[in-house]
């Protein structure tokens, strides 16, 4: 009798990320995956590059999805649309190579025995090699991160972290509430799946620097003030609306 596999489709939103995509990919640990009984699908969304990404990711075997309007929160919103109905587990990670995609096992495995429905990858509380994050932005996601765990009651410990691992049941059911299109995109979700009174937990995770070099695409006035926008108004956001 042949062996039935668990399916994850792992989602990689990427917008000019041809120094990155390909270590990404091939950091994908499909072998080891394989052995302990599931099988992967890489999604990239190609968020109207003017690079190779999606050539790169292409030849490494990845399923791209073009995506016009730029914006992570576009791109995410059509990586999820994209999922196939045979995923039972979705991870999402950035295609720059600053999270380390061999550490998926350790956000599969809370979701595979039924402990929660949401995994959520701490740079906060893992391991950050080099300047990956400046000290301002620590302390903002710091604050924040407390906003959440104290007006919310979400057990995070990183608001901003763009590692994160579902229940395809999950994912089905939040892909309809998310609207952002930028990078407030992590924190909507976050937000709106405690309102959804999701089981959501963190675990320590590698960062990296940008392709090795201190660099982020946030922009931390523009981004900073949708993010604390975005963590106000969900208060009285209820699913449904």
């Amino acid at each position: 009798m042949a062996k039935k596999f668990k399916k994850i489709t792992v989602v990689i939103p990427c917008n000019n990320e041809q120094a990155g995509i390909e270590k990404v990919i091939k950091d994908i640990p499909k072998k080891r995956l394989k052995k302990l009984g599931f099988k992967t699908e890489i999604i990239v969304i190609d968020n109207n590059s003017n690079d190779k990404t999606a050539k790169i990711a292409k030849k490494l075997g990845a399923r791209i999805i073009f995506e016009p309007k730029q914006g992570k929160g576009n791109a995410i919103r059509t990586g999820f649309r994209n999922i196939s109905k045979d995923t039972d587990f979705v991870v999402m990670l950035d295609g720059d190579n600053t999270y380390k995609p061999y550490e998926m096992l350790r956000l599969i495995e809370p979701l595979d025995s039924g402990f929660c429905d949401v995994i959520i990858g701490s740079r906060l509380e893992g391991k950050m090699n080099g300047h990956a994050m400046s000290f301002s932005h620590k302390f903002v996601n710091w604050a924040w991160t407390f906003f959440v765990r104290h007006f919310y009651g979400a057990n995070v410990t990183d608001t901003c972290t763009g590692y994160f691992a579902w229940t395809a049941k999950a994912i089905k059911k939040l892909n309809g509430y998310i609207k952002s299109e930028g990078f407030a995109i992590e924190t909507e979700m976050i937000t709106k799946m405690a309102k959804m009174k999701y089981k959501i937990y963190s675990v320590p995770i590698t960062y990296d620097p940008r392709n090795g070099k201190e660099h982020s695409k946030l922009h931390p006035v523009r981004d900073g003030l949708k993010i604390s926008w975005m963590l106000i108004k969900n208060l009285s956001w209820k699913p449904g609306r």
